[in-house]
């Protein structure tokens, strides 16, 4: 059997997959390579980055070594086909992800660089200002939140951990006590999420 990714049926491309160890590597570079023309398309259609398509190629390869390998894929349709509609599924979840509100908060402008505008005192004492007001919000959520949670996070805060937060709290084990713990953080993070 030949190894040219441009001579390989979808068949032997699947067996080498499925085959497992260092002839497995070898066949899921092959597909790797064989639809890397992909990734312009996407750029091209889709008007992504090339580095996100990439990003998004790699992705719909992972999926799709894993949907062979599961036999997911039952060879009802090409690999190309296949792959193809993996893809340009991906890509559509990429341009969402750009589109969404939790996207446009890592996009906002930086705060730091129009302080680095300031003088030296300025800047300090805005920098001050900030940390104050943050710290308040902060304890007005964690007031908000009741007793328990706002102990159980300070505790966890200052270094405990879920077994001294469990013994300290009444909590029957560690995963109890991690687990009222996350819960509560959760809803730290949703008081948090709702003022943007």
């Amino acid at each position: 059997m030949r190894l040219s990714s441009r001579q390989l049926s979808d068949a032997d491309i699947m067996t080498g997959i499925r085959a497992g160890g260092s002839q497995r590597r070898l066949y899921e570079n092959k597909l790797y390579e064989k639809y890397q023309y992909l990734i312009t398309d996407g750029v091209r259609k889709h008007r992504l980055t090339e580095d996100e398509c990439a990003s998004v190629y790699s992705d719909t390869v992972l999926a799709m070594f894993d949907n062979i390998v599961s036999a997911r894929f039952e060879g009802r349709s090409e690999l190309k086909t296949y792959l193809y509609q993996i893809f340009t599924n991906k890509c559509v979840d990429e341009i969402r992800k750009k589109t969404t509100k939790r996207s446009s908060v890592h996009d906002a402008f930086s705060l730091d660089d129009s302080l680095l505008q300031l003088p030296d005192e300025a800047r300090s004492i805005v920098q001050k200002l900030i940390a104050q007001s943050d710290l308040e919000k902060l304890h007005k959520h964690l007031n908000e939140l009741g007793d328990k949670c706002r102990s159980m996070i300070l505790s966890w805060g200052e270094g405990y951990s879920d077994d001294e937060i469990a013994l300290t709290m009444g909590y029957n084990t560690a995963a109890v006590a991690k687990t009222s713990r996350l819960r509560c953080l959760d809803k730290l993070r949703e008081r948090f999420r709702d003022i943007l």
